[in-house]
């Protein structure tokens, strides 16, 4: 039981800094040559694309370890 709390905790550390990182990367990216209103679209449109990959993927390891293809 203490192993999958662990390991859920290191998804839940990973997933919130690849967010971070992603909304960080757009920032930069697109930061100051376009409105902010813009800007905050955009972030949270990356953000949103994220999670949808992160939701993927946690459902294939989850598919993974009962052995469904």
């Amino acid at each position: 039981m203490f192993k999958l709390i662990q390991e859920i905790l290191i998804y839940v550390i990973v997933a919130c800094s690849s967010l971070f990182i992603m909304s960080y990367a757009v920032h930069m990216l697109v930061g100051g040559l376009v409105n902010a209103d813009t800007e905050s679209l955009l972030i949270e449109l990356i953000c949103v694309i994220g999670i949808i990959a992160m939701g993927y993927m946690a459902r294939d390891v989850i598919r993974r370890r009962k052995g469904i293809k």
